[in-house]
């Protein structure tokens, strides 16, 4: 009687049963999604229910949102708190996810933060494992190192040098190994320097301990007087160690390098005095030289002198200035010199012209 009204309801049911089935679907996917959930997370979240750790369901979920792996951050609670470090420590849920997230190594700190519980290091909190942990050093062997004290060599094995070499006052070279003992310093491991820096500053004590001896008998006796000299410089300042003790491992005596400088120093003062004496030598030749140059330049004028006395003589003849008596008179006397002259010298007089 109503065709309009009895297909409306038809249209009405058909719409609920749809509504019905897709309601029931999404109930189910719902229900696959959370199974799903529940499996993937269940083992993590049982592992944290039995052991206290208080990690929910939802918080792996979010974990897997924020890129953070629940199995590292779950591992790592509950060793926390099986060892018993819980939240009031600061090893919060959080904390761990925030350290994850900022390239750190929780398990690392974590189980540095154990070593240093049972150890009864109270100075290592979470905050300072972390920044140390992020600051790119190895917590766990540091605090490993601090419990356990490392020994380093010195000089460094690989460094090339088998020993040190230091001379005493009185000249004599002596050879010398040593074993440091360390142990690191967790306040100062942010920004303090390496192992490298304890060698090189403890090389430097050595060589300077050994420089102020009077002799190397001193040394030989008393090698402890090394250890105690270095110790007493602080050399672990501003470093991630602190320094426990300096062993002297091995002490030779090398060369007598006082004389080999003395040898060489009084060589070097000879070459001097022989330049000198050679440029002395020099000079003196060249004033000879000049002297002599300056004799047969003399002779060369007496020379030109006597060769104008003839010339002189004939010009008095012709002017009548000097007469026949007269000119013998001077051979006479020039004779008598000559003759006097050889006499002085031992020779024999020359004959008369």
């Amino acid at each position: 009687m109503f065709p309009f009204a009895e297909n409306a309801e038809n249209v009405q049911q058909d719409l609920y049963q749809i509504l019905g089935f897709v309601a029931v679907f999404a109930v189910i996917i719902v229900c696959i999604v959370a199974l799903l959930v529940f499996a993937k997370y269940f083992r993590f979240w049982i592992q944290s229910k039995t052991t206290g750790a208080g990690i929910g369901i939802l918080d792996l979920l979010g974990m897997t949102f924020r890129k953070v792996s629940p199995a590292t951050i779950v591992r790592a609670k509950i060793m926390a708190v099986q060892a018993g470090i819980y939240d009031r420590d600061g090893v919060t849920t959080k904390a761990l996810e925030a350290h994850y997230l900022a390239g750190g190594n929780v398990n690392q700190v974590i189980r540095a933060m154990i070593a240093a519980r049972n150890a009864q290091m109270n100075e290592l909190d979470f905050r300072l494992a972390t920044a140390i942990d992020l600051a790119g050093r190895n917590v766990l062997e540091a605090v490993q190192t601090s419990v356990y004290p490392r020994v380093i060599d010195c000089p460094a094995r690989g460094s090339g040098r088998d020993t040190l070499d230091a001379v005493a006052k009185n000249g004599i070279q002596l050879k010398v190994r040593a074993r440091v003992t360390v142990r690191a310093n967790l306040m100062q491991l942010i920004g303090g320097a390496t192992h490298e820096t304890i060698i090189a500053r403890v090389g430097e004590g050595i060589v300077s301990a050994i420089g102020s001896a009077e002799s190397h008998y001193q040394v030989l006796e008393n090698p402890d007087r090394i250890s105690k000299a270095v110790l007493a410089r602080r050399l672990d300042r501003q470093t991630a160690f602190e320094i426990v003790s300096i062993d002297i491992a091995d002490i030779d005596v090398g060369e007598n390098i006082g004389a080999r400088l003395q040898a060489d120093q009084a060589e070097a003062d000879m070459r001097v005095f022989q330049a000198r004496a050679e440029s002395k030598r020099a000079m003196a030749v060249a004033a000879e030289q000049e002297n002599l140059a300056g004799i047969e330049e003399s002779r060369a004028k007496v020379t030109e002198a006597e060769a104008q006395v003839p010339k002189a003589i004939a010009a008095a003849f012709g002017d009548g200035v000097l007469g026949l008596m007269d000119y013998y008179k001077l051979k006479n006397i020039q004779a008598d010199t000559d003759m006097r002259m050889a006499i002085a010298k031992g020779g024999t007089p020359p004959a008369p012209k």
